[in-house]
């Protein structure tokens, strides 16, 4: 057993190793479930009694160390606040959640081999793991930061055709090859010969070969429609956790318009700037943001800029006579408040619109399982929630200025979600623009991973990306995911840059996660071979 868990270790710092921020390791992840891959049969074709439950903990194994040597600034973002004891606790959470699912689909793997031959048994394997991906990206614990394919954004060149397939192409590709090396592998080490080698080696080198040059083809001979529009990115860099105490609203407005002015120009369009931006200690009322103070001083910075518009975070909130949503609660008597993580587009004239973040931070900003997962509410005020979650909108929205220029406005965590960032371009966005603070993670490679996998969305959509963090890093990305500009990390900053709009959608951008659904149909036949018993 000692030999499958040193297996199982050697995997977890193969996935550690390629994945980012480490620059152009990706490719170590075509081999890096060989390893677990050889542990697990050898446990298959021991005589040990409980394979299932050795295969399992083998590959939750590959999978915790993995993820917390990846994720580990979830506990730094904890620990800023929560005594150490509680942010292990805490971070637990993510640290074990998805190689719990990851174990599960390894599990149902082995209940497959029992019944259908390797070739099939491989097909399932890939099915319920690339399942393990959509669900972790879908249900109140959604936490997709680890998804396979989002491996490639360290080297990005490899994978132009995401703008096909996305993320998930990814997923598919690094198994594909990790399967074929596996079997080369364990057909060398046993002397064996169940498949032609060098049908195997063939097959490998065709499946390796074929989209990395079809890819760097694509990379090196894309070229991008001119369509220009002038931007700025800023950073006030100010520290998430003095915001609301040594810093007062006014003076980092202050900040953020003399930056801005530094490095604006007479024909720029947008100004980005991050994540609750603009707010106020008590939030900012929706309806009333008009006659605040906040709104006259942009206003009076616009009137320089004939077409400029302030995209920008705020933290926001609407009043009802009525609980009209679920996440509203009641403030007094026949009123109620919700509270938003929003962006909004302010320009010279009297239409402000709105974006309420949709993708919530689960026990961060909505509160998952709320009735089981009750002991992370003190997290809620620590990062500007409430015990009741912020509010919400189920569908992304565009802003348009008024020059009819589409903006994504895309707020920190939304960034990983291929098909809600797709859905801006299929509604008109011409670019997109994120608006993140970073700050919390602190000088650690969370930053730097969430710039990476924005490139992604670049790839996916064919769209710049015009990023604002508060406190980095912040920077453009082309069409092809190149990262043009970028800023220092905890360093005041604005940049500017001309990037091109773009009305083409790509395949991706049309039909989102299609490959997604053909692995779920191929998941629920695999799961229907487990459960009808076997002839005799």
């Amino acid at each position: 057993m000692k030999n499958k868990i040193i297996l199982a270790l050697l995997s977890a710092f193969l996935l550690w190793l390629g994945w980012p921020p480490v620059p152009y390791s990706a490719p170590v992840l075509f081999v890096a479930f060989v390893p677990l891959l050889v542990a697990i049969e050898q446990v298959i074709r021991s005589h040990e009694n409980n394979k299932g439950r050795q295969v399992f903990w083998l590959s939750f194994l590959t999978g915790f160390v993995w993820n917390t040597a990846s994720i580990y600034w979830v506990y730094n973002a904890m620990n800023a606040y929560l005594p150490g004891y509680i942010s292990l606790l805490i971070a637990l959470i993510p640290f074990t959640l998805a190689p719990l699912l990851m174990a599960t689909a390894f599990r149902l793997y082995y209940q497959l081999r029992k019944k259908k031959s390797i070739v099939y048994s491989f097909i399932g394997l890939v099915s319920f793991w690339l399942s393990y991906e959509f669900l972790h990206q879908s249900w109140d614990l959604a936490f997709p930061w680890m998804t396979l394919g989002n491996g490639f954004a360290n080297f990005h060149q490899l994978v132009q055709w995401y703008s096909i397939t996305g993320v998930y192409g990814g997923s598919l590709w690094i198994w594909m090859v990790n399967i074929l090396l596996f079997l080369l592998i364990w057909q060398k080490m046993n002397k064996i010969e169940a498949i032609p080698n060098l049908r195997l080696w063939i097959i490998t080198l065709l499946v390796v070969t074929i989209p990395t040059v079809l890819s760097l083809v694509q990379y090196n001979t894309f070229e991008e429609h001119s369509n220009p529009s002038e931007i700025v990115v800023v950073q006030p860099n100010i520290d998430p956790y003095q915001k609301f105490g040594r810093i007062t609203p006014e003076e980092q407005l202050t900040t953020l318009i003399a930056l801005s002015e530094k490095v604006a120009k007479p024909n720029t369009e947008f100004f980005i700037w991050p994540e609750t931006a603009i707010s106020a200690q008590q939030g900012i009322n929706e309806d009333e943001f008009r006659s605040q103070t906040a709104y006259s001083r942009i206003i009076t910075f616009l009137d320089k800029y004939k077409n400029g518009n302030v995209l920008s975070g705020i933290e926001s909130y609407r009043v009802y006579n009525a609980q009209k949503t679920p996440t509203a609660r009641k403030w007094s008597a026949n009123t109620y408040v919700d509270a938003f993580n929003a962006a909004v587009l302010v320009d010279q004239s009297s239409k402000l619109q709105f974006y309420h973040k949709s993708k919530l931070v689960p026990g961060v900003e909505q509160m998952p399982f709320s009735d089981a997962l009750a002991f992370m509410k003190p997290l809620f005020a620590h990062f500007g929630g409430t015990t009741g979650g912020y509010g919400s909108q189920e569908e992304p929205s565009v802003f348009y200025a008024a020059s009819g220029i589409g903006a994504a406005p895309v707020i920190c965590y939304e960034s990983i979600w291929g098909d809600y960032v797709a859905e801006y371009a299929r509604q008109g966005a011409q670019f997109i623009a994120i608006v993140t603070n970073d700050g919390w993670w602190g000088n650690t490679s969370g930053k730097d991973q969430h710039l990476q996998y924005a490139k992604l969305r670049a790839i996916e959509n064919r769209r710049w990306v015009a990023r604002s963090a508060n406190t980095g890093i912040s920077g453009f990305i082309n069409q092809r995911g190149d990262i043009v500009q970028k800023t220092t990390w905890w360093q005041p900053d604005a940049l500017t840059q001309e990037i091109n709009l773009n009305e083409e959608l790509t395949f991706y951008t049309k039909h989102g996660d299609l490959l997604i659904y053909i692995v779920l149909v191929s998941s629920l036949f695999s799961l229907l071979l487990i459960i009808i018993p076997k002839r005799k």
